[in-house]
């Protein structure tokens, strides 16, 4: 009896330690990818020039084209590193195509768990991909002021997720308050609001090249992740070998760079644990051999459209709700919105950029 009981506990706090698998592809994620547009890696080769050692957008030239690092954790756990891997590289990839200027477009992550249930995921797993589909089949991606991240979907019982409406209705999409419920106040929906779409998306094959072709050339990717190793991750290179290459997280990849020493290279990984987790939320990890499944399934997208200019909404959000008024009398909304190039659109520009980055590299060592 002491010997089964002893078993018992032991299998009980195995499974309590068994990191919760966040990555989980739904049936409604039915269109995996969408690809017009010509792949970095194969027009990038053309040019001759191998990619440079070290490359982060993280730091171009002393600037960082990365928007603002995320919690996935707070303000109670949620399962939603997939949502946040995502997002952080499609906003990344908008703040590079605006040149780093103006300020960052960050994403409504809450959105996404709010209305990709079925096909995205919810705080207990989705995929990167689903992310990618769910906006473009929904139009858009509100900006984060639309509906702030509260670590909450439908069917979370933590926290004080059962006490908040997170269903995919109008105004669980974008909103506004107006004042305290004492005073009169209320809150309600807003249906015109900046936004960004989605053009295109897809995955990387498993091929170090192309996943840097990839970066280099559009931006940082969404990539899977064995996330049990790294739990307690406290600096370096992590270069462990002999883990399962069976993912359960997902993380963005934004750039890479090498040991001037040793010649070994790694990737330059950022977390949604917060900035107080590994190197300001950011962990190093190996190149080359696909340790912790990092380089196994890497997602991309391209930003279709994103807003500059707004529809100015009044505080009480009354003129920017569908019928009303714009103040002209015929109730149409107008934005200004920026549309993506895709690279491909102009090969050259990225391949003298290529040539130059090389140039600099070697300059630099003498």
């Amino acid at each position: 009896m002491m010997i089964r009981n002893l078993t018992a506990a032991l299998l009980l706090t195995l499974a309590s330690a068994e990191r919760f698998n966040e990555i989980k592809i739904l049936e409604g994620h039915t269109v995996k990818e969408n690809v017009k547009s010509p792949l970095p890696h194969t027009y990038l080769t053309e040019v001759g020039v191998d990619l440079p050692d070290s490359f982060s957008w993280a730091d171009v030239d002393g600037k960082s084209y990365l928007t603002h690092s995320l919690n996935q954790h707070l303000p109670q756990y949620c399962g939603s590193c997939w949502a946040h891997g995502a997002m952080s590289a499609l906003a990344d990839r908008i703040k590079i195509a605006r040149g780093g200027l103006g300020d960052d477009i960050n994403l409504s992550i809450q959105y996404i768990l709010n209305c990709g249930g079925d096909i995205a995921g919810s705080c207990h797993g989705g995929y990167h991909t689903g992310v990618y589909q769910l906006i473009q089949e929904s139009g858009y991606a509100p900006y984060d002021t639309c509906q702030p991240y509260i670590a909450c979907s439908e069917e979370s019982e933590d926290g004080f997720c059962p006490f908040v409406d997170t269903t995919c209705k109008k105004a669980n999409i974008c909103r506004t308050c107006d004042t305290f419920g004492g005073m009169g106040g209320k809150c309600t929906e807003i249906d015109y609001f900046p936004n960004a779409t989605v053009a295109e998306y897809g995955m990387v094959d498993q091929d170090v090249e192309q996943i840097m072709s990839e970066i280099y050339a559009r931006g940082p990717v969404a990539a899977t992740i064995n996330a049990e190793p790294i739990v307690e991750y406290a600096g370096g290179v992590f270069s462990e070998t002999g883990h399962s290459q069976s993912t359960n997280h997902i993380v963005s990849i934004v750039g890479w760079g090498m040991d001037e020493a040793t010649g070994i290279k790694h990737w330059i990984v950022r977390n949604s644990w917060g900035v107080y987790w590994g190197e300001m939320g950011f962990i190093r990890v190996e190149m080359g051999s696909n340790l912790l499944g990092l380089e196994g399934e890497i997602a991309w997208a391209t930003p279709g459209s994103w807003t500059e200019i707004n529809y100015p909404c009044s505080e009480d959000g009354k003129n920017c709700r569908e019928g009303s008024s714009n103040g002209n009398g015929n109730g149409g909304k107008t934005y200004d919105a920026v549309f993506y190039m895709d690279p491909s659109g102009d090969v050259e520009a990225v391949q003298r950029r290529l040539k130059m980055d090389k140039k600099k590299l070697n300059n630099l060592r003498g």
